[in-house]
């Protein structure tokens, strides 16, 4: 297949290098174009009021394209301008970190996928339940095959599946499971510091706490030591609101 590669940790993430590694070795055609520099948790964003510019990247076997922006902005500019061919598919990750649950919100890994998908293409997001991880080599060679053997035709379209490895070896994870994502939302707070300078400045931090997981949801299976397949569709209207929101009809004709 030819595959359109890219993330939202950077080009030269080693998630990234070693799901170019593995989707060579697997006999795809790679086309990597990916950010230049780290762009975690930018969500949907696409840049407007820059020029985009790009820089080649030429090492130890990788071939990619690093562009000066956003996830979004990579798939975008790379399948209408910089990839001469049309891919069967577009792949992000591998992630540093899971994409669970409330994280497809934030998260410029899946973004880039879904943008992939809108634009009618097969699309998946790959994440490793782990913001240092090492050697990614046996989950990208699975992802790879998972990705060659996807019934991709059997589908919907602007589907985005979402694959999540837990923090383990691959040998020591329990198995694959196809699950919903959980509903649970992240408990956020602020770590209040003081630079050198004596100045204030606030650092995020938070959890997604167990007690509001469901079982058998993504984020609980993770935990558990499975990887996660979730299928997911960017259809936000509430139906039940929509329904209960219709007395608002008016007809002024």
């Amino acid at each position: 297949m030819i595959i359109a590669l890219t993330n939202d940790d950077g080009i030269q993430a080693p998630g990234l290098r070693a799901m170019y590694a593995a989707l060579i070795q697997a006999g795809h055609t790679v086309h990597c174009i990916a950010p230049v520099t780290e762009q975690s948790a930018v969500g949907h964003a696409v840049t407007l009021a820059m020029p985009l510019r790009v820089k080649e990247f030429k090492e130890h076997g990788f071939t990619g394209r690093g562009v000066y922006g956003t996830p979004v902005d990579c798939v975008k500019l790379g399948l209408t301008c910089l990839m001469d061919v049309k891919p069967d598919v577009v792949v992000s990750g591998i992630n540093a970190g899971a994409n669970v649950g409330p994280d497809i919100l934030y998260s410029g890994t899946v973004s880039a996928a879904t943008e992939g998908a809108h634009m009618g293409f097969p699309a998946i997001a790959v994440s490793y339940d782990n913001f240092r991880p090492g050697d990614l080599s046996d989950h990208a060679t699975f992802a790879a095959d998972l990705i060659g053997n996807m019934p991709w035709k059997s589908l919907p379209p602007r589907c985005v599946i979402n694959l999540n490895f837990p923090s383990c070896p691959m040998p020591d994870a329990k198995g694959l499971r196809v699950c919903p994502q959980t509903s649970a939302v992240w408990k956020d707070w602020y770590d209040h510091r003081k630079d050198p300078r004596g100045s204030d400045y606030w650092w995020l931090n938070g959890v997604i706490p167990p007690e509001t997981v469901a079982g058998g949801t993504d984020r609980a299976l993770l935990t558990e030591g499975y990887i996660t397949l979730t299928p997911l569709r960017f259809e936000f209207t509430d139906d039940a609101a929509l329904q209960a929101l219709s007395v608002l009809n008016t007809d002024n004709q």
